[in-house]
C-alpha cells in the first residue's frame, strides 16, 4: 500500500489513535539494554502527538515501565512496559494486569540457571526486567550464540511449563515471560477499556513483537507500518525504512490534526 494512501485516509479521519513501538521504531536501538538516555526528537514529537486532542498515542515497550517512564517523560501518553504487563494510564496511574508475587518464582529459578550458562561466555548480557528474564548475545560469536541460547531455549521451556509463561526469540535473543506479555493482547485490551470508536487506528512496530498486534489492529480497519531498512515477511501496509523516517512520518501527522476539541 503506496504511503499517499494511508495519508488520503488518515486526512479524513476525525480520530487517530496511534500505537507506538519504541526501540528501533521511535529511536535507534540502545548500545546496551540498561542505556536509558532519552532522545529529545522523540520527546518532543510525543509531546506534539498527545498535546493534540484528536491524536491518542500509546507507546507499548518490551522494555520494563520504569524505563519508559525515563525515556518518555511526556504526560497524556499512555506506556505499556513489558508488552504491556505494566502500564501508566493516560491519567498517570500505574497499572499491573498481573500478580507479580505469583510470577516472579518461575523466573527466580530460571535465573541462577542462564547465570551459569553463560558465565564464561563473553559477549551475552542477562537482562532482569522484574516481569521477565531476557538474555542478549548482540555481542557474542554467531557460533556461541546459537549454542547457549538454543541451551537457554530448552531450559526455559522446562521451566515455563510449571506456569503460563512464553518463551520468545529474535535476532541473538531469547526471553521468558508470561503469557499476558503479547503486544496482541495488550491492544485487545487497550480498546476494550478506552474505547473510541470513530478512530482510525495506527501501529508502527520493527520486529516479530509488533507483528503480534497487527492482525488486531486491521481487523478494526485500521493501518500497520513496519520499521525495516530492508522488505522482511510482514503484514504490515507501509515500511518506512528507520525509526527517523518514522518520526518525520509522524510529525506530518502532527501537523496535519487541526487543535481543535471537536474530537
Amino acid at each position: 500500500m503506496a504511503v499517499e494512501r494511508i495519508d488520503e485516509h488518515l486526512a479524513q479521519t476525525e480520530g487517530l489513535w496511534l500505537f507506538l513501538d519504541y526501540d528501533g521504531t521511535l529511536a535507534e536501538f540502545a548500545p546496551t539494554p540498561d542505556h536509558v538516555e532519552p532522545n529529545p526528537a522523540v520527546v518532543s514529537l510525543l509531546a506534539a502527538l498527545a498535546h493534540n486532542p484528536c491524536i491518542r498515542v500509546a507507546v507499548i515497550s518490551g522494555r520494563r515501565l520504569s524505563h519508559i517512564q525515563v525515556l518518555l517523560p511526556v504526560t497524556g501518553v499512555l506506556l505499556a512496559g513489558s508488552y504491556g504487563i505494566e502500564l501508566q494510564t493516560f491519567e498517570g496511574e500505574r497499572v499491573d494486569r498481573l500478580n507479580y508475587t505469583v510470577v516472579r518464582p518461575v523466573l527466580d529459578a530460571l535465573k541462577p540457571v542462564w547465570e551459569r550458562l553463560i558465565a564464561s561466555q563473553e559477549g551475552f548480557f542477562l537482562e532482569d526486567k522484574g516481569w521477565s528474564l531476557a538474555l542478549h548475545a548482540r555481542f557474542a560469536e554467531e557460533n556461541d550464540a546459537e549454542q547457549v541460547l538454543e541451551a537457554a531455549r530448552q531450559d526455559a521451556i522446562s521451566v515455563a511449563s510449571q506456569g503460563s509463561f512464553r518463551v520468545m526469540g529474535g535476532h541473538r535473543f531469547l526471553e521468558i515471560s508470561p503469557g499476558l506479555a503479547h503486544k496482541g493482547k495488550t491492544v485487545r485490551y487497550l480498546l476494550d477499556q478506552y474505547p473510541w470508536p470513530d478512530a482510525t487506528l495506527l501501529y508502527i512496530g520493527d520486529d516479530d513483537k509488533d507483528e503480534e498486534a497487527f492482525g488486531v489492529i486491521q481487523v478494526h480497519g485500521g493501518f500497520v507500518v513496519q520499521v525495516a531498512s530492508r522488505p522482511l515477511k510482514s503484514q504490515a501496509d507501509l515500511r518506512l525504512e528507520s525509526p527517523q523516517a518514522a518520526r518525520h512520518w509522524l510529525g506530518a501527522l502532527a501537523n496535519r490534526f487541526p487543535l481543535a476539541s471537536s474530537c
